[in-house]
């Protein structure tokens, strides 16, 4: 049997028609005289109600030997009823079995006997049918929608870089290397190099949404080893106050979005999102470590914010300035990598910034150093060597306008937006330090 249609595409103009629904057994209720199936897709549920006198005998002995989490198809009769637990029912004339699932079951799709996350991912393809674990994905494809959608209506062209490299983006130890060939080679962490290529190009406004790879040994709740960048880079600008501008249009677009095409979403994981308020607060880094010292955890000048510094923030700029977004900039030199543009006054500071949501770094970006001379003379502060970077610094010797750019971590931000414990629940197989499989 064809489906003909979703359970929400169901309503009351159906009343009498003939529709077609498939999907997994959720529920059956046997009453003797009445039987109740419950049947669930990816939209909702559908009550398939079997009165004896009103159904076929085959249809009336089938019903309770399915098992729960068998694939059907039912043909039947829409009936609205108020007696119906949804509001409407379908009188079943034909049942057709797809595909049995075995007993036991892995774990309970109807999230009433709780699993552990390490359960539910190794069988993920079951942990997706549950309503709330659904609706996350489905949150994931409309925020990458909607990204998209901003990105094309401000004059973007979306490029797509290689994820097998010759050299580290930041020179860094925290690579995947890999045999190419004859060659050495890495995965990529991060599209930071050609997307700067591409300014030089005439492309002067790129964005990709692709996976970045980093061997980082964490084992935390907000770090993965493969997880999925939203990347943009714009040339021909003054500062890196261009690019924040930019980037909090975006966050506020995505965030919009959410709420306009996911409100059954979001009213199935119980949150309520607020519309985003423009600008976003700018926080100096000078004034962080002042923040940070009256809350007891004292900086020196030059080290990074960790993971603690970044909570206190966030819990201070929500209680102090009701900002649960705000940008981080103004970092010295020494913190950032080599591409980073330096004041020319104050060269110890440099034009970067992070967007912090809720205590958590979801993006880094700033202004890039465009002068050929003075990004060899930072590669090589940093330890590099310049000849490692030649396919990259050959762009900037033919005319390379000023530019900046950001990398946004799609996982983070939306673990942030729908307040989840843990980045793997919104990724759908992720890659750790432990986790290769499934």
């Amino acid at each position: 049997m064809r489906r003909t249609h979703y359970s929400s595409e169901i309503d009351e103009s159906l009343n009498g028609s003939r529709v077609t629904v498939a999907g997994w057994v959720s529920e059956i209720k046997d009453l003797g005289g009445i039987k109740f199936l419950w049947l669930r897709d990816r939209e909702g549920i559908v009550q398939v109600t079997a009165p004896k006198k009103k159904v076929s005998q085959e249809i009336f002995k089938l019903i309770p030997k399915l098992n729960a989490e068998d694939v059907i198809a039912v043909e039947g009769t829409v009936n609205f009823t108020p007696k119906a637990r949804l509001g409407f029912e379908i009188l079943p004339e034909k049942i057709e079995v797809l595909s049995r699932a075995q007993a036991p079951l892995p774990l309970d799709p109807t999230g009433k006997v709780k699993a552990e996350l390490d359960t539910r991912l190794d069988n993920r393809f079951m942990d997706v049918r549950k309503p709330d674990v659904m609706a996350i994905f489905r949150i994931r494809s409309e925020v990458l929608r909607a990204v998209r959608e901003f990105f094309a209506g401000n004059g973007f062209i979306e490029i797509h870089t290689p994820k097998i490299i010759a050299t580290a983006t930041e020179g860094g130890t925290e690579l995947f290397p890999l045999r190419y060939f004859e060659k050495d080679a890495f995965l990529a962490q991060s599209p930071q190099l050609y997307k700067q290529i591409m300014m030089a190009s005439g492309l002067d406004r790129v964005y990709e949404i692709a996976p970045i790879f980093r061997a980082e040994e964490h084992n935390t709740t907000r770090h993965l080893n493969e997880a999925w960048s939203i990347d943009a880079e714009m040339a021909f600008i003054e500062s890196e106050e261009e690019v924040m501008e930019l980037l909090e249009r975006l966050i506020a677009h995505t965030i919009n979005h959410v709420l306009e095409h996911n409100a059954r979403e979001l009213e199935t994981l119980g949150l309520e999102l607020e519309e985003p308020k423009l600008p976003f607060p700018r926080l100096s880094y000078d004034r962080a470590l002042e923040i940070l010292s009256d809350l007891g955890k004292p900086v020196e000048w030059g080290e990074d914010v960790d993971t603690e510094g970044e909570k206190l923030l966030g819990e201070y700029m929500v209680e102090n300035e009701n900002a649960p977004l705000y940008f981080l900039y103004r970092y010295p030199s020494e913190a950032k990598p080599f591409y980073i543009m330096r004041y020319d006054d104050k060269p110890e500071i440099c034009r970067a910034f992070d967007l912090e949501y809720r205590g958590v770094e979801i993006t880094s970006g700033g202004q890039r150093e465009h002068r050929a001379d003075v990004l060899v003379e930072q590669i090589r502060e940093k330890g590099l060597n310049p000849e490692s970077f030649e396919f990259y610094l050959k762009a900037f010797r033919y005319g390379m306008p000023p530019h900046g750019g950001f990398g946004l971590g799609a996982e983070r931000l939306i673990k942030q937006m729908l307040n989840l414990p843990n980045i793997r629940e919104v990724i759908l197989f992720p890659r750790d330090r432990k986790r290769l499989v499934p």
